[in-house]
């Protein structure tokens, strides 16, 4: 098989590496400074055993790559609010023998949340859900590291919106032979869920800086409780902490890197880089969108949404406004009842 990783940066370039260093074909689709630094120099990979750089075909969209393989297998990295315009990039592009990739190749979603699946089985007929764990970070343009030894990441795969297939274990073999565990799951969603809940506090994180002290890690334990109850409220069920213990165990263990200062999460690097968009409307605002056609209350989760939208749109750095004022902020808004 042949990996497209559509939206090469911190996940999908440390999984297109890894793929890369194992054998696999892979081409990385990215745009801009980072596509001129791949084309130019190779995707530059730092992990814990060292720096690898892999020359691998950069392309910005489906149009050098002509009509796809009947074997390809379409990896969508990008954020959340990237995703409808690169669905209606790639869904109509023709494969060989007929048909298009709509209709006959895989799409796998490595995205946070689970917002983009749904969008993707509007287009597309095969998706893959993927519960991404897998601390990694987008350096500098062609560079991206992840610090997880001794292995990379941990990835439940599985179909949308259930079950498992062959096609499904082939994709997880050339991952488990590319230093992740990647276990075929018949509920990909119940994982994709419970990393959800712990995706609640990439906002926090962003806005306020590490979920570090007690003062924030209480504030956290606020975000997830709303969360925890809105799915409840909704009937979706999610894997446990024990649940996710045993599954992950010490299985990634993060080492500092030299040279890579390990920052934020995904919501963190997102202002760090001043993209103008972040993904909380796709996280918190999940549970937000929950909790109103559930009848539950989120005036945190809502605080959280406006204020990592306003600090994107605003280019805001992260980690600007102190803890004590968002904590003094979410007590209002519990306050005012959202």
């Amino acid at each position: 098989m042949r990996y497209l990783i559509i939206g090469a940066g911190a996940v999908g370039g440390t999984v297109g590496g890894r793929l890369a260093q194992a054998g696999r074909e892979v081409v990385l689709v990215a745009r801009g400074r980072h596509l001129t630094a791949l084309r130019e120099h190779g995707l530059r990979l730092r992990v814990p055993e060292g720096e690898s750089t892999h020359r691998l075909p950069a392309v910005d969209g489906p149009g050098p790559l002509g009509e796809l393989r009947a074997d390809d297998v379409l990896m969508l990295a990008v954020k959340t609010q990237d995703t409808v315009a690169a669905l209606e990039t790639w869904a109509d592009v023709p494969v060989a023998g007929g048909g298009t990739a709509a209709r006959r190749l895989p799409l796998v979603c490595l995205q946070n949340g689970v917002e983009s699946a749904r969008l993707a089985l509007r287009r597309f007929r095969h998706v893959y859900g993927v519960c991404v764990w897998l601390p990694s970070t987008f350096v500098e343009p062609g560079v991206v590291s992840a610090a997880g030894t001794p292995l990379t990441g941990v990835l439940h795969l599985g179909r949308v919106p259930h079950g498992t297939d062959d096609t499904a274990r082939r994709i997880a073999a050339d991952l488990a032979d590319a230093r992740f565990e990647a276990p075929v799951v018949p509920d990909v969603a119940r994982w994709q869920y419970a990393k959800l809940l712990g995706n609640l506090g990439n906002a926090l994180e962003a806005v306020s800086g590490p979920v570090a002290s007690e003062e924030a890690q209480a504030l956290y334990a606020r975000v997830r409780a709303e969360g925890e109850a809105v799915l409840d409220a909704a009937g979706i069920p999610y894997t446990g902490a024990a649940e996710q213990r045993a599954a992950r165990g010490d299985k990634v263990t993060l080492v500092p890197l030299d040279g890579t200062p390990r920052g934020g999460g995904s919501s963190w690097q997102s202002l760090a880089r001043g993209t103008g968009t972040i993904e909380a409307d796709h996280l918190n605002g999940e549970i937000v969108l929950l909790g109103r056609l559930h009848g539950v209350p989120t005036p945190l989760n809502e605080l959280l949404q406006h204020l990592a939208n306003r600090f994107a749109r605003e280019h805001r750095a992260p980690g600007s406004l102190p803890v004590a004022e968002l904590v003094r902020l979410a007590d209002e808004a519990v306050r005012q009842g959202g």
